[in-house]
């Protein structure tokens, strides 16, 4: 049944148009406009193209109204790029959303009318409250690094999959998680942390999906609304939800089911999390009706990156190439963890004097901690270098305070006659926060100031950006630009070789990744024992060799330290490994 003001009716044989620019599984995709539709997209495949222009062209065709469609994702830039992309193709009523950001709104509008006065204030961090309910638990937190931040992810896990802090030990035991703390003491910590967030009137990010999933459980009134203005969804990345998603996607189907789920049960990589393919692998048994679309086109990477990409895992649907051949990856073995990062720092230099743009470049590796060494070694090169961390890049202090004084030097520059150029008036105002034209010394004691000065250079790397493309770009333009790609979750980058962990890359790629430390206890992790652990170890090396272009390399080395006993094994991953040229 078309709504009543079709784009169609406006804008005749743009839907038309729009599918003449898909592959035929993506155009499958676009077609199934309503009703069950589970998309198994593998890595490089187009899959936000296929959801966006199904979106697309079921709101130019007058099949589904754009006002009423709830696309969901899991980070605020991927939800920014589902904007992006639907303003560009004229369909920027559709909301886009992250889960916990559309449970938010819906918790801080309906908790005044649902349950009475003022919403709970949400925390950024567990890391405070957890601290203060060991003490009330009389349990000792500080005697191990992490043990915190430990405790705090396992009252997490335990809040996604609905596990109450007296029920701890027994889910632990089940799935063989171990708390530092042990199991029992993790439990009375949950509690106290749960007692004294309720004391507080605060709510966590886990709350937030739980009290917005009740409130629609609860009351009539609540869902009704919430019904009628989101009746077509869209969630991306179905392979990471979680149980507790799942309660709140629920409640906002009610007794509906114009649901279109995309994900690859090949990127299964955040089980610890909470995370589970069982909804993605049983779509069809819960909705037996769904309509099914497999995308195995690979367009980002060549065909030896994909042939790499298919022995890791061996799918009944693998990869297929659509790029022109490239260089053949390559699989080198290091003496020692020194030696191997000389030499990829060596490759990277190769790589650049061939003409590929550091920013183009990463190392990913599968500890956080493992960056340190090549850290040393690029600093020690005199090549540049970003570390990608897990706090999104408008979120940091220092660049909140950067927008804020950028916009007020733009009104300054729109009142006076400034002559400056563009990047001279950005770098004027970041000088006065910390921006240098070196990037500082120093290493891990120093990578708060390192992570300051790499987003205030990949700001200033902006305007040089825009001031290329556009001389006449104002100040007043550069700060609309960074306001609209905040709102979009779209940071600039620095021209810097990235360093970052392997689950960190998830959703990027480059033009060349470099996989280090490929050997027994690291690749798989030494925590993973059970098969199913090791699995997404497997899975894990998988994404991390996707997320590459055009070059591969991956490397280990036999012994840690120069000298040392060559008594490590290479990754069991890399033995079905043959390099095609």
């Amino acid at each position: 049944m078309r709504y009543e003001r079709g784009v169609a009716d406006v804008m005749p044989g743009t839907s038309e148009a729009l599918l003449a620019g898909l592959d035929p599984e993506q155009r499958q995709v676009a077609l199934a406009a309503r009703g069950p539709v589970c998309v198994l997209a593998g890595a490089g495949t187009g899959k936000t193209r296929a959801i966006t222009y199904r979106i697309a062209y079921a709101a130019l065709s007058g099949t589904v109204d754009p006002a009423h469609v709830l696309a969901l994702t899991f980070t605020v830039r991927a939800a920014g790029e589902l904007r992006g992309r639907l303003r560009q193709l004229g369909v920027g009523q559709v909301r886009a959303s992250t889960f916990h950001a559309a449970a938010l709104r819906q918790l801080n509008y309906f908790w005044p009318r649902v349950v009475g006065g003022r919403p709970p204030q949400l925390i950024d961090s567990k890391a405070g409250l957890v601290r203060e309910a060991a003490k009330r638990a009389r349990v000792r937190l500080d005697g191990t690094p992490g043990a915190l931040a430990d405790t705090a992810a396992e009252i997490e896990w335990a809040k996604v999959i609905q596990v109450r802090p007296d029920g701890y030990p027994a889910a632990a035991a089940a799935t063989g998680r171990s708390a530092v703390a042990g199991a029992d003491n993790l439990a009375a910590v949950y509690a106290a942390y749960e007692e004294l967030r309720r004391e507080r009137h605060l709510i966590d990010f886990e709350s937030v999906l739980e009290l917005a999933a009740a409130i629609l459980i609860d009351s009539r009134v609540a869902a009704g609304q919430v019904h009628d203005i989101f009746r077509h969804f869209v969630v991306d990345e179905y392979q990471d939800v979680n149980p507790l998603q799942k309660l709140l996607l629920e409640a906002w189907l009610g007794d509906r089911d114009d649901l279109c789920v995309v994900g690859d049960p090949n990127q299964v990589i955040y089980s610890f999390t909470g995370a589970t393919s069982t909804y993605l692998t049983g779509f069809t048994a819960e909705f037996p009706a769904a309509t099914v679309v497999r995308l195995v086109r690979d367009y980002r990477s060549t065909p030896q990156v994909v042939a790499v990409a298919n022995q890791l895992v061996r799918s009944a649907s693998p990869l297929a190439a659509q790029r022109p051949p490239g260089p053949r990856p390559v699989l080198i073995e290091y003496p020692d963890d020194a030696a191997e990062a000389a030499g990829l720092a060596h490759r990277v230099r190769t790589l650049m004097t061939a003409g590929v743009p550091a920013r183009e470049i990463a190392i990913l590796v599968r500890v956080n901690a493992d960056t340190e060494r090549f850290e040393l070694a690029l600093a020690e090169a005199g090549l540049p270098y970003v570390i990608r961390g897990a706090e999104r890049f408008y979120d940091r202090p220092v660049v909140r305070q950067a927008l804020v004084l950028l916009r007020g030097a733009a009104r300054g520059a729109a009142a006076g006659d400034s002559s400056d150029s563009l990047p001279d008036s950005v770098r004027h105002v970041l000088t006065g926060i910390g921006l240098t034209p070196r990037p500082p010394s120093g290493l891990r004691g120093a990578a708060s100031v390192r992570e300051n000065w790499e987003s205030l250079a990949a700001i200033a790397q902006l305007a040089d950006d825009m001031h290329a493309a556009g001389p006449e770009a104002t100040l007043a333009d550069f700060s609309a630009e960074l306001t609209m790609r905040a709102d979009l979750g779209h940071a600039p980058a620095v021209d810097g070789v990235t360093l970052a962990s392997m689950h960190a890359a998830k959703g990027l790629e480059w033009d060349a990744v470099l996989l280090p430390g490929l050997v027994e206890g690291l690749m798989p992790i030494v925590h993973a024992r059970t098969a199913e652990a090791v699995e997404e170890e497997r899975r894990l090396l998988y994404v991390a060799v996707t997320r590459a272009r055009e070059h591969l390399c991956l490397s280990w080395s036999s012994a840690r330290a120069p000298g040392g006993r060559g008594g490590r094994q290479r990754s069991r991953f890399l033995d079905g490994v043959r390099l095609q040229r």
